[in-house]
């Protein structure tokens, strides 16, 4: 069991000279409110507070969140009451308390109760995003003492834990939390592929941990000798749920996965990751096409560094990722890095002003999308697939980023850019080569759309092939302003 000291310790290596008391009153009251009540597993109620409380500290949050990480179930399951928690604590640490109450416990009770999750999700976010870090590590604790409850009730949790926390988390930006959690949940929700996916995972990495501290220590060497500073050099073995999936689009070959332990490079400076770049290059061959620069093209949930898969020694192959400490932070935290401390007790600045501001936005698009239940009840799968599954990264011949789901097309792309762009689309080039608007996108391509001015709408058809809710929503939405006109679109001779 984890004690309070041990939270201390955490905050004052964090930052040595902390003032924990605070801390030690908020646990003090928990175990007070708590008393009597006891987990599944037997154990004190106030032990879940506690973790929940050092998930917290560990990503280096402040004082204000580790104390409503212990308060977090305090009005739900005591008799006491916000108003005292803002009587003692503060109207901050209330208002945090208040967002977890009104998120409340999120269960998976069919299509209506999911969407109704969702629909909390965002609002807390659009509130509060911290609220929802905060409920991250509480369910990241619930998902690692599943042991105790029932099978059936510990599938469910897990299963929501895939569907909704998890790509929240990603979509966030903060990775190491998204890995955690589906890591977590992946044993309970499909165990059969887990065992598999860990045994190949265990026999094919075993093999290959001495090789891979031999190019950890010659890229030390050969950057220090170029008079480069390595804060940093280390392997990063994939998470095991992000493998599985991987290995589903790869036919289940883990040899044509090439980022199994990746090496990952932090160095001071933006420069050093370019600089670091090519005397890598330099010594070992890179493979074509798995050079990323995510730097000068951030993904759109905000992650930044630089990837290059290589040719190492004995012909072995290695995915490198450079960054600097603060992109690493970012990678590793996403949103939740705006509000860590650095060494000199400053809060630290991660994401600008305006950056943040295009969250909070996003957030409250999506939140009034479904704030209508029974309307989104009937869209579930395609809410699914927009908001929840997994992206691609498409660009425009000017740069510009478009991010979309798995399987969008031309089309998807096209509306995405502008509506009157989708209405008026007429083909499109793919990597500078005429393709069906019906092709399906990968990350990397270069799309160019082709587009028809006189054109009278979209092709009804299109319907069949576009991925995205948004297409397809102004599709119809055509449909029905325009009947007339789409009608003559199916008639023989007319526009298709």
């Amino acid at each position: 069991m984890q004690t309070i000291e041990e939270l201390i310790a955490i905050l004052h290596a964090n930052e040595p000279d902390v003032d924990t008391q605070r801390v030690r009153d908020a646990y003090a009251f928990a175990v007070e409110a708590h008393k009597g009540q006891v987990r599944a597993s037997g154990e004190p109620y106030v032990t879940h507070c506690l973790a929940t409380a050092m998930k917290l500290a560990e990503m280096k949050l402040p004082q204000a969140m580790i104390i409503a990480g212990l308060l977090h179930d305090v009005p739900e399951d005591t008799t006491r009451t916000i108003e005292e928690i803002r009587d003692v604590f503060g109207e901050d640490v209330a208002k945090m308390v208040g967002g977890i109450t009104k998120l409340g416990r999120l269960r998976y009770r069919g299509i209506e109760r999911y969407v109704e999750n969702l629909r909390k999700m965002f609002l807390a976010m659009a509130e509060d995003i911290r609220v929802v870090i905060i409920k991250f590590a509480d369910r990241l604790h619930n998902l690692e003492t599943l042991d105790a409850i029932p099978p059936k009730k510990a599938y469910r949790v897990a299963l929501e834990s895939l569907q909704i926390f998890a790509p929240i988390a990603n979509r966030l930006g903060m990775g190491e939390m998204k890995g955690r959690l589906e890591d977590a949940s992946f044993s309970r929700v499909y165990p059969n592929e887990y065992a598999w996916t860990m045994e190949l995972s265990k026999t094919t990495r075993e093999g290959k941990k001495e090789y891979l501290n031999s190019v950890i220590q010659r890229t030390h060497e050969v950057l220090e000798n170029a008079g480069i500073r390595t804060i940093d050099v280390h392997g990063r073995e994939k998470h095991l749920y992000s493998l599985y999936r991987k290995l589903l689009k790869y036919d289940r070959d883990i040899s044509r996965i090439y980022d199994l332990m990746a090496i990952r490079v932090i160095v001071p400076t933006l420069a050093d990751c370019y600089a670091a770049l090519g005397i890598i290059h330099g010594v070992w061959t890179p493979l074509k096409g798995r050079i990323k620069d995510y730097i000068a093209q951030p993904k759109p949930n905000g992650y930044s560094s630089l990837h290059t898969t290589v040719f190492c020694d004995d012909g072995e192959v290695v995915e490198f990722q450079i960054r600097t400490p603060e992109l690493h932070r970012l990678a590793e935290y996403g949103i939740a890095a705006h509000w860590q401390y650095d060494e000199s007790k400053t809060k630290r600045s991660s994401l600008k002003q305006s950056e943040e501001a295009e969250w909070i936005k996003q957030i409250n698009e999506l939140h009034s999308e479904i704030s209508d239940t029974k309307e989104y009840m009937n869209l579930l799968e395609e809410m699914k697939i927009d908001v929840f599954r997994n992206r691609i990264f498409v660009f425009t011949p000017k740069g510009d980023v478009i991010e979309l789901p798995e399987d969008s097309t031309p089309i998807d792309f096209a509306y995405m850019i502008h509506s009157d762009i989708g209405n008026t689309c007429t083909a499109a080039k793919v990597n500078d080569k005429l393709e069906p608007l019906d092709i399906t996108l990968k990350s990397g391509d270069v799309v160019e759309i082709m587009v028809d001015r006189t054109r009278k709408g979209p092709n009804p058809d299109w319907q069949n092939s576009v991925k995205t809710r948004y297409a397809r929503s102004k599709i119809r939405q055509y449909a029905k302003s325009s009947l007339k006109d789409w009608i003559k679109g199916l008639m023989p001779g007319g526009k298709n």
